[in-house]
């Protein structure tokens, strides 16, 4: 994406992790306060669970394909997404699956100010 592709766009949502640096106040540490505070108006922050989210499955596969395919220097772009391509059709041929530990009955614990009172 350009610099410009959101040029005309008054409201950027986010979907993050809860990561504590996906938060507005890192805007201010990035930026000057005035350019920070720009930014802030248009960004709307949208957090995915804590756990159970596809943000984790996403960081899970990411962090294998560092571990097992790109734990190295590769020279070149080309090379690079030959590798990853081949790592891939492996990765997905094995149809692994996440087993959440964080149950419905755990969330109505921890997440107890979310969920109605009837």
């Amino acid at each position: 994406m350009s610099k410009s592709s959101y040029k005309g766009v008054s409201k950027i949502r986010l979907v993050v992790d809860n990561l504590n640096t996906h938060v507005v106040s890192s805007l201010y540490k990035a930026f000057s306060a005035v350019k920070a505070r720009a930014l802030a108006k248009r960004l709307e922050f949208h957090y995915a669970p804590k756990h159970g989210s596809w943000l984790n499955v996403a960081e899970i596969s990411i962090g294998i394909l560092s571990k097992q395919c790109i734990d190295r220097r590769i020279s070149d772009l080309e090379l690079l997404n030959r590798e990853i391509g081949v790592w891939e059709k492996v990765y997905n041929s094995q149809r692994r699956v996440v087993k959440w530990q964080f149950t419905t009955d755990n969330a109505r614990i921890k997440l107890h100010k979310l969920y109605p009172v009837f």
